[in-house]
């Protein structure tokens, strides 16, 4: 039984360029992520080297922040469907606010590194959960995907920027400035809030949760496969390439991150003139050649071109399964479809990257890269069922 929810509604105002209204939400989403990726490469040297924790509870530190983002989607998204993502967002840009200021003050107390994770990754799932749902509602569902790829570019680029620029903060001028660096972050963003064109709240009704999940699970799976690959360069592309005595370890991350940047720019429109499925299926097919790449890779510089493929392959994945997404709810499920949606690639990074972590420690680091070309295999043949099946009439994607 269906029971009272909202929709957003947004004024008609087709004069006013797509840039213009997503250039504030991106500063917006860039600063959450700034917050983020400031401590990034600090909070497990701290705990470890620091606070003298061995390299569980640095897994377990790290990892608090993803199961704190993976169970909130849903409270996220029902949140923004019922209260517009507005206030949706300030809260999570508010509560990183206040994880900044409690790592501050883990230099004078007993350290809160947990809480502080499970504060990040709320304050996150409610700001991007928020975010997505905004833009799609400013944009139209039409041109959803690329409000995802320019929601994309800001995430990634603040962590890509935050990462460097936390450890010279704490280099130079400590801990505690890093920390406050951190708080002062999601100011921005709030800052950012005023200038965006908000949209109301329309009452409507909303399916259970159940139902939601059902009808966005194949997407979701295939955004969960695609995930891998970024997994497992992230995770093992280092200590690959030392295994096979390579140098330059770095640039496949970086050529990664480069591609994934580049496609998002350049490609981030072709979900929507194509549609999504077709599009995550060639995603998902460029993303394979680039992991059987990095697995059969004679040299660096072939892993690092194979990496920079994984990366391009990546990059549309996440707007092309959710164009799919979507598609198959109605606006006022908006929320919770894309809480849920964001939901398998939290599940990914917590599951999966350390089932990865299994496959190598059986069969080597090039296993990682093998393994996830067969999936990515399985991940095409499944494309190719939604295409056929978002194109059947009466089919959910038609909604």
């Amino acid at each position: 039984m269906s029971t009272p929810a909202t929709t957003l509604a947004v004024p008609t105002d087709s004069a006013t360029p797509l840039w213009r209204n997503l250039a504030p939400l991106c500063v917006m989403v860039f600063a959450e992520f700034l917050a983020m990726g400031l401590p990034l490469p600090i909070l497990p040297v701290r705990v470890h080297e620091t606070l003298g924790f061995g390299s569980f509870v640095v897994g377990l530190v790290i990892g608090a922040q993803s199961w704190a983002t993976l169970l909130t989607r849903h409270g996220a998204g029902t949140r923004s469907d019922q209260r517009g993502p507005r206030s949706t967002a300030i809260l999570g840009l508010s509560l990183s606010v206040f994880a900044g200021l409690t790592y501050a003050l883990s230099a004078a107390v007993p350290n809160p590194s947990a809480s502080l994770a499970v504060l990040l990754g709320l304050g996150e799932s409610l700001v991007i959960t928020g975010a997505l749902s905004w833009g799609v509602a400013l944009a139209g569902r039409e041109r959803s995907g690329v409000v995802m790829a320019w929601v994309g570019i800001a995430m990634y680029g603040a962590l890509a920027v935050g990462a460097p620029l936390g450890s010279a903060l704490d280099a130079r001028a400590g801990f505690v400035a890093m920390a406050l660096a951190a708080a002062l972050a999601p100011l921005l963003g709030l800052a950012a809030v005023p200038f965006i064109r908000p949209v109301k709240p329309v009452a409507g009704a909303r399916l259970p949760f159940v139902e939601v999940v059902r009808l966005i699970w194949l997407p979701g799976a295939g955004l969960s496969l695609a995930a891998l690959g970024f997994g497992a360069i992230a995770a093992f592309s280092t200590r690959y390439f030392s295994e096979r005595a390579w140098s330059h370890s770095a640039l496949a991350m970086t050529a990664f991150g480069a591609a994934y940047v580049l496609a998002r720019l350049f490609l981030g429109s072709l979900p929507d003139r194509f549609g999504g499925a077709r599009v995550a299926a060639a995603s998902a097919a460029v993303a394979a050649v680039g992991q059987l790449g990095m697995w059969l890779a004679p040299s660096s510089a072939v892993a690092v071109a194979a990496a920079a493929l994984t990366g391009l392959g990546f990059s549309l994945a996440f707007p092309s399964f959710g164009v799919e997404a979507i598609k198959r709810l109605p606006p006022q499920n908006r929320g919770v479809a894309l809480g849920a949606y964001t939901a398998f690639f939290d599940a990914t990074m917590g599951l999966g990257v350390p089932a990865l972590g299994m496959v190598v420690g059986a069969f080597g680091y090039g296993a990682a890269f093998a393994h996830e070309a067969r999936v990515r295999h399985e991940e095409i043949l499944n494309c190719d069922t939604s295409v056929v099946a978002s194109s059947a009439p009466g089919s959910p994607a038609s909604l």
